[in-house]
């Protein structure tokens, strides 16, 4: 089937107006997903950008901070990524003092832990993030919220 231009309503910076952008139809569920994902992702990234870190480092930071202390693996498999690719994901958190290693300097094992500077950021942008949350929540309405997560976790089971 021949793709079909069409325009799509996203979510604005602002957090209430919306914006028309041309897509291209597709019956592909991964194709769909991903576009979603990324619609969602620069939304909460344009939210979370007086902080200087996008939602993915948000994320990490927020999940470390509930976990108080994990090593590399712990942390990995706390937010569903890879080893090399949390470590790369963790790099600019390091250098911004956002996290602190406690591990030796000649050490392979790395201990983290939010420092004072990321518990400080992370308490200024809790509420932007709420704020992100009920966005998104409004737009779609509570009832396609739920059925949302719901949907997303049972497709994450999907995963080998």
């Amino acid at each position: 089937k021949k793709a079909v231009l069409r325009y799509d309503v996203h979510i604005h910076e602002g957090g209430g107006a919306m914006k028309e952008k041309p897509v291209y139809k597709s019956q592909c569920y991964c194709m769909n997903l991903r576009r979603a994902a990324n619609a969602v992702t620069d939304y909460y990234d344009a939210v979370l950008k007086d902080l200087g870190v996008s939602v993915s480092q948000f994320s990490l930071l927020l999940n470390l901070a509930r976990m108080e202390t994990a090593n590399t693996s712990e942390l990995a498999e706390r937010v569903n990524l890879d080893r090399s690719t949390l470590v790369r994901n963790l790099k600019p958190l390091l250098e911004r003092g956002l996290i602190l290693d406690f591990a030796r300097e000649d050490a392979r094992s790395h201990k983290f832990a939010v420092s004072e500077t990321g518990q400080a950021l992370l308490e200024k942008g809790i509420p932007q993030w709420e704020h992100a949350q009920e966005t998104v929540k409004d737009y779609l309405s509570p009832e396609d919220t739920e059925t949302l997560l719901r949907l997303l976790r049972k497709l994450h089971e999907l995963s080998v």
